[in-house]
């Protein structure tokens, strides 16, 4: 007799195939069968979820998340609690060539710097690891909430072989990484992620990453890349990713596709005649297709993963971006400790120079250069492009959500003096969003069109839950979202190829198995939503919402959403190992 019978739903297998009309039974943490089904009686302990109307499908894989650095606290309930009532039931966490292991010891400031930056808290004073080993014992031992596969990040193994340094590797840091990398592996990591817009990842050369695919195909493993670059170079970016899934026959994942073009001189003109539609946007868009670039990247891509070169690509329903402010400075800025680097903020004389970096930067690649690495959007979308997204201390708790350049009119300073006073109080850790004008307009947001609606791009949340500060809307509602907006009202695409690109499509290729699918035998992770009614409930000015039209949620047999309400009477999560 199963634990549960989901009944009369319109069931989407995740698969792509049509929608059919069934009933979901599940005993423990499997799916029983798949069929109609009426022996099930209440008084048998058996219950009845009654889906009429409804769409039963797998829980949504998040291709693409930070929650790995809040999963272990024990306060991850009520953080992590928007993913779930979203639907989401399992995220790919150690990504952008960060995670919570391992730790350097010999380069420890170098490493908490790294991710308290990031994180805005005092993370490595909570946890009680080293390597990630220790980190998956003790999310198994405390339990997590929603299931997680992790990566290995790049940046952390680089800090262990050779700190914060803005140089390109040894032959022996090389052989350092691999030993760690294959430690990590070893440990259940499913493949390694880079972030080669970020120090240290952006001063690594292809011939380092192409040497340490050689220990993730030993495991079968994948490799994944937030780019070098989403601007210009974006093709050459995509093709260094590529070598190295070529090189060492892996399979490879393109993290959160977008594209910002570096327009030189023109681009304040530019950015005044976009300012002008972003505006008019709000009553009407003007129709310009905006997603060439990513277009023609896409076609690329798929035309290579035919001819063998497996490429998987993950794009978010947003054009805002969100990351640390210290991303934005020039790499030599970010080499050392804390200390150093509130040194250099502090200091005038350096100010001055980080200031002349940073107005003339050149983007060029491959962008180890000393002012041409590639995340200069200060200089690429201007000072009126930044917003607070969080701060630590409550004396700057008032600016989050505000704009740097608007601050810096209230002070009667440059905006870039306020940026540096900002993270010398703050040590470094704040967070920002950058957009071109008003966040997620539907101008700009035609340049993510070609990425949304096609077939095998997965749909990604970057999730940076900290518990704190303004935090991104799709961290409550991207999901419903991508199926309100770009599903049931623009018609980009059917429910069932939706729901194949938040389920079986990341769920084949980052290899998590018996998972993405209604399938009998599979591990009972499902989502019942209303097709008619979903919606996210949230923007980004008001991003705390709770999505309508998402009913149940299953995660592992648990029925962890009931009718909307939250039941955590168990960790019902799992860590997805290698």
């Amino acid at each position: 007799m199963p634990d549960y019978v989901i009944k009369n739903g319109m069931v989407i297998s995740g698969s792509g195939a049509p929608a059919f009309k069934a009933d979901v039974a599940v005993t423990g943490d499997r799916i029983e069968s798949i069929d109609k089904y009426n022996r099930c009686e209440m008084s048998n302990g058996c219950k009845v979820v009654d889906a009429t109307g409804k769409i039963v499908c797998p829980g949504i894989i998040d291709a693409h998340s930070h929650a790995d650095l809040t999963i272990y606290r024990e306060d991850q309930n009520e953080v992590l609690k928007p993913l779930v009532k979203q639907g989401i039931t399992t995220f790919i966490g150690g990504n952008c060539g960060m995670s919570l292991a391992p730790i350097s010891k010999e380069h420890y400031e170098e490493s908490k710097m790294y991710l308290e930056g990031f994180t805005g808290r005092p993370i490595l004073s909570e946890i009680d690891w080293k390597n990630t080993a220790g980190f998956i014992e003790h999310l198994e031992k405390n339990g997590t909430l929603l299931n997680c596969a992790l990566l290995a990040p790049h940046g952390l193994i680089r800090i262990d072989a050779m700190g914060m340094a803005s140089r390109f590797s040894t032959s022996d840091e090389i052989r350092t990484m691999q030993r760690s990398l294959e430690t990590c592996l070893e440990a259940g990591c499913i493949g390694m992620s880079s972030g080669l817009q970020y120090m240290p990842g952006l001063q690594s050369a292809t011939h380092e990453l192409i040497r340490l695919g050689e220990i993730i195909k030993k495991y079968d493993g994948l490799y994944v890349s937030h780019l070098r670059s989403y601007m210009n170079a974006l093709p050459n970016a995509i093709d260094e990713l590529v070598s190295v899934a070529r090189n060492n026959n892996i399979r490879a994942q393109v993290s959160h596709i977008f594209w910002v073009p570096d327009l030189g001189i023109i681009g304040p003109l530019f950015r005044k005649a976009a300012g002008a539609l972003i505006d008019l946007s709000k009553y009407w868009t003007l129709k310009v297709k905006l997603d060439t670039d990513i277009e023609k990247q896409l076609v690329r891509v798929f035309d290579m993963k035919h001819k063998g070169i497996n490429v998987g690509v993950d794009v978010m329903p947003t054009t805002t971006t969100f990351t640390h402010m210290l991303a934005y400075f020039p790499p030599w800025v970010l080499q050392g400790t804390k200390a150093d680097i509130t040194n250099r903020l502090s200091n005038p004389r350096v100010r001055r120079m980080i200031k002349r970096d940073i107005e003339n930067g050149d983007m060029k690649w491959p962008h180890t250069g000393r002012n041409s690495w590639s995340l200069n959007l200060f200089k690429i979308l201007g000072w009126e492009c930044t917003r607070i997204m969080s701060v630590v201390s409550n004396k700057n708790k008032h600016l989050e959500g505000r704009k740097i350049a608007d601050i810096a009119r209230e002070r009667g300073k440059h905006p870039f003096d306020v940026t540096c006073d900002l993270l010398a109080d703050e040590d470094g850790r704040v967070l920002v969003f950058s957009s071109v004008g008003e966040p997620e307009d539907s101008f700009t947001e035609q340049s993510i069109h070609a990425a949304l609606k096609h077939p095998e791009v997965s749909i990604s949340t970057d999730t940076i839950l900290m518990g704190f500060g303004h935090p991104s809307h799709l961290f409550y509602g991207a999901y419903p979202k991508f199926f309100s907006r770009y599903v049931r009202e623009m018609k980009m695409l059917n429910l069932e190829t939706a729901v194949r690109k938040v389920t079986g499509l990341p769920a084949e290729h980052f290899g998590l198995k018996n998972r993405g699918f209604i399938r009998e035998g599979y591990f009972a992770d499902i989502l019942v939503f209303d097709p008619e009614t979903i919606a996210p409930n949230c923007a980004f000015s008001r991003p705390k919402g709770t999505p309508s039209g998402i009913e149940h949620v299953f995660i592992n047999g648990h029925h962890v959403l009931d009718d909307g309400e939250l039941n955590f009477d168990k960790m019902p999560g799992r860590v997805l190992k290698n």
